[in-house]
């Protein structure tokens, strides 16, 4: 499991995103565990996507796609891997049966570098634009949209 955690005061990890606490239940107090640390690059950058994700998520609605009955978290999960994918950002294999299988490329610091991660959050915003906000009329969306530009 990866998680992605915050150093706070007093020495006290705690994980970055609210979506990620539910994951900690997993863990009892007082047991020893094993942790792999890597610093990040930019934290912020990397928060700034995910809360991108997040009000492209809550504008999209989730019910229009036929996942109502999906908790949240595995259709927020879904939503964001798509939107990387219309945005670019993927790699296709192919199966046995022939089929080509698309999936979103990891957005994680170890598996993505700081200029393609740039580039992939400017594509992303692109993609956002053209497929999730096309046709938006409500100024309060629209400028909440720009704030991210």
């Amino acid at each position: 499991m990866q998680i992605d955690m915050v150093k706070n005061a007093g020495g006290v990890f705690v994980p970055m995103f609210e979506h990620d606490l539910p994951r900690l239940t997993k863990f009892k107090n007082g047991e020893v565990y094993t942790a792999d640390f890597k610093l990040t690059r930019n934290p912020i950058f990397h928060k700034k996507m995910f809360v991108f994700f997040k009000f492209c998520f809550q504008h999209w609605c989730a019910n229009k796609a036929g996942l109502e009955h999906m908790d949240e978290h595995s259709q927020f999960d879904r939503f964001r891997k798509d939107l990387t994918i219309l945005a670019g950002f993927y790699e296709q294999t192919v199966r046995l049966n022939g089929e080509i299988r698309t999936e979103a490329k990891s957005l994680a610091y170890a598996n993505m570098e700081a200029d393609e991660f740039e580039r992939c959050y400017n594509a992303m915003i692109n993609a956002a634009i053209k497929h999730i906000f096309a046709g938006t009329r409500d100024e309060n969306i629209l400028n909440q949209l720009q704030s991210f530009f």
